[in-house]
This record gives C-alpha cells, structure tokens and sequence, in this order.
C-alpha cells in the first residue's frame, strides 16, 4: 500500500513539476516559495527512489517536507547500490536504523546554499555522529565541479525547492573518521604521504579507530614544506606529537594549559605541549591553528601552519608566559652563561621551574625591579640550582618520604611528598640554603630531553660555599 501511494505521489508531482517548475521563483529572489518541498522532489524524482525508502526508513520525509531550510546532498539510486553493496548489506533494511539515520544526515545541511555559493572549506552537517554529539564536518571542494569529502561529486545541482535546494551527487557521502577527512582536504597531502611513507599503516590505522577518541593538530602543505627537522628527530615521533588521544578538544574548550601527546621522549613517557589561547590558538609557540573544530566521528582536527617539533624544556620555558621572568634571568640577565644552548641539548634535565610570582616575590625581598639587576655571579648560581640531571617524574619519587637531588649547582636539594599548605602544594623542596616548604605546584611538564616541574619559589643554594 505505501508503495502504491508513494508511485501515485510520484506521478501527480511530476505532472505538477511540468506544469508548474518554470513559475516557483514567485517573488524573484532564486527562491521557490509555493512550489515543491525538498522531500516532494526526492519522490518525484525516480532516480532517487532509494534515497526516499532510506528516508522513510530513518523517519526523516517529515523533516524534508517542511518549512525549515536545507541544501541536500541527493545520492542516485547508484549510489546507494554502491554504499550498500561496499558495506556487505543486500538491501536499506540490512542496515541499523541509527546508522542509516547518521549517514542521511550527513547529506543534510541547514541553509539553502546554491551551487554558485558553495566555496572550498568546511561546513557543518546535520549529523551528530561526532564526538558528543558534535556535528560532522563535510568538506567541499569547488572547482569546475563541486564535490563532499572527496568521495562524492554533484552531478545535478540548484534543483530549487520551496524549503531549500537539492543537489544530485554520484556517491553515497559515508561518515568520515579522522583519516577520511584528512585524505579529502588536498591541504592534508604531505601529512597524508607523510603518515604512510614506505607502507606505514600506524598512524592511518590508530586514526581509523572509531573505539577511541583523538584530538589532531594537523599540518598543511606549507608547514611541511617550510619545516627542515634540524634536530633530526624521527618523523614518526614528531607525527605522534602531534595527536592527544582520549578527547575531542574543540577549540571552545581549549584554555592556556599543558596537554599529553603520543610522542614520547627516549623512557616511553608522553611529552606534553602547551595550548596558548590568548590570541588564536597556539602550540609550543610555534604552531597556529589556522582552521579548527573539523569535526570526525573519533575525534576534531585543527590545521595548523607549522610542524610541531619534539620539544625540548625550553620549548615550554618560552611557550607558557608564566614563565617570562625565568626566560629573563636565563638569557638577558645571564650572557656570560648560553643556558639556551645547554637546556636545549641532549640532557636528560631535571628543571625546577619558578613561575613570575616567584621571581617577584624574590625581587621584592632583593629591592630590584627584575633578574637584570640581581648580580651575575649570583643568578647563574641560583639557575643552576633549579636543574639537576636525569629526568625525573613525579611518580620517581619516594612517596611517602624525602627524594635528594644533585642540581648542577653542586648542591643537594630535597623533594618530600605529599606537600603540604592544605594540598596545594603537590611537593614541598627544601633547597641549598635550607630553606623549606617552596611549593611544587604542578609536574611532570614532559620534554623530549627532560622534565619540568612548577615551584611558587625560587630555589637559593648554599652561599656561604
């Protein structure tokens, strides 16, 4: 019976379309206010009988017949004999309602948008396959053609409904994980040859993996292009380091923090990379999100205009503005001394970072406005004592109890955990001169050739030796 009413509603719509199409622009703005609803089109049209079975499958006819506009991505009954017969279904029934419904609505777009205004970028879907319920993102490529994620090209656009427009596309337009839009976008090419290089299958099959969520930093083109890897770190690390697994980090929920990676140093142990937020978005202070929340159904990229290199504990002393005082002392207050070159070299280092507070609460007690005026002599020994070699994690320590540490000072400073202060103090040190009760206030800031941990004091060795 539906059937039958569906092929009569198919013949008296496409008596009206004859008769009526040439006149639906009723108000001269490219708009067809009285003439055919979208989902009339779909049935009128025989070409799209298997989109219009999908749809009365997903419950989605009503959503298409009425006043809200949309441009829809319309697959041919091809296509949809191609998506079924690719998937191992033998008919629309074959597949789960849900995931039926999710893949429709991944052709649905809010918003009447013709042909001549779909530009190459990003849009957002109806589909609430990504993570948390995010909308996907489809990405249109407009040449001489138009096509979506660059498995489907429209065949037949502009056809002008009462609420919105269709266009005919050759290809069902399937939900696309991490890697599927990173092959769309030519932008991603090096990246992509970049993951595969010499039939490497890691990276695509890890970003494949719909049990796990991912956040990727993605580098264009030019990133890749411009980035030389001086310091001769292995790519693979370096494409690790570039991927947070176990969140969909949208550029909304970002804030000025540290976040882990999948790159490691030479222990196994997850670097971090500081997420600045100021202005944009930026990594390590060297990478900038140059387009972000392109939304997958494992994960979100952001495309980002530099390689994001292995960093080292200086990487993260310049990138985190709490830390400019500290940059001060170890480069303008200290030329006699390339901490720069040292703290960047092989290590594995140790660094007690003090944040700006700590340093101006030691100005304070020294009456100087900044380290250039603390004496040389006397701040190149007080930097040598926030670093000791080896590197050191939190989960090294004895705990309960006191863990000692040579710094490259000479002298021995002591971490004893749990800290104190009601539990802001993550560890207390009791440094050279005995001082005790500096606060270690957040740890395991992981490089690639150490470790930073953040004191609320600055360290003071022995001066009477």
């Amino acid at each position: 019976m539906k059937k039958n009413l569906l092929l009569l509603r198919s013949a008296v719509l496409g008596l009206f379309l004859l008769t009526a199409v040439s006149c639906s622009d009723d108000d001269g703005d490219g708009n067809n206010q009285s003439g055919p609803t979208i989902a009339d089109l779909a049935v009128a049209n025989p070409d799209l009988s298997n989109l219009v079975a999908a749809l009365d499958l997903a419950g989605l006819v009503a959503t298409l017949d009425g006043n809200t506009e949309y441009t829809v991505f319309a697959p041919t009954n091809a296509a949809f004999d191609t998506f079924l017969a690719d998937n191992g279904f033998s008919n629309l029934e074959d597949v789960p309602v849900d995931v039926l419904t999710q893949v429709l609505l991944n052709h649905v777009v809010v918003g009447e948008a013709f042909a001549s205004s779909l530009s190459t970028g990003y849009i957002s879907s109806s589909s609430t396959a990504g993570p948390g319920g995010a909308n996907l993102s489809l990405y249109i490529e407009a040449a001489s053609t138009v096509s979506v994620n660059g498995v489907s090209t429209v065949t037949n656009p502009d056809i002008d409904a009462s609420n919105g427009v269709v266009h005919v596309v050759d290809a069902v337009i399937g939900l696309p994980d991490i890697v599927d839009h990173a092959v769309a976008n030519p932008s991603f090419d090096l990246l992509v040859t970049t993951l595969t290089a010499g039939g490497n299958t890691t990276f695509t099959d890890l970003l494949s993996d719909d049990t796990e969520t991912y956040t990727v930093f993605a580098p264009v083109n030019a990133a890749f292009n411009s980035f030389n890897n001086t310091n001769g770190n292995d790519i693979n690390n370096i494409l690790a380091n570039h991927v947070i697994a176990g969140a969909a980090a949208f550029s909304s929920t970002l804030s000025n923090s540290y976040v882990n990676t999948l790159g490691t140093n030479a222990d196994g142990d997850f670097l971090s990379a500081y997420i600045n937020t100021d202005t944009g978005v930026t990594i390590n202070n060297i990478s900038d999100v140059a387009i972000a929340d392109v939304v997958a159904t494992n994960g979100v990229i952001h495309a980002v205009d530099a390689v994001i290199d292995i960093p080292t504990v200086v990487t993260f002393a310049v990138a985190d503005p709490n830390f400019s005082s500290l940059v001060q002392a170890l480069t303008e207050a200290t030329p006699g001394t390339d901490f720069v070159t040292t703290l960047n070299g092989d290590g594995p280092f140790t660094v007690f970072a003090p944040t700006d507070a700590a340093f101006d609460a030691l100005f304070t007690a020294l009456s100087v406005n900044d380290a250039t005026e603390i004496e040389e002599g006397l701040l190149t020994d007080v930097l040598f004592h926030h670093v000791a070699n080896g590197n050191t994690r939190s989960e090294d320590l004895n705990n309960p109890g006191n863990t000692p540490a040579t710094t490259l000072e000479g002298d021995d400073i002591i971490i004893t955990l749990p800290g104190t202060d009601n539990g802001v103090n993550i560890a207390d040190v009791t440094d050279g001169s005995g001082n005790t009760g500096i606060g270690i206030i957040a740890v395991d800031v992981q490089a690639g050739n150490g470790v930073i941990h953040v004191l609320d004091q600055v360290l003071i060795p022995d001066t009477s030796n």
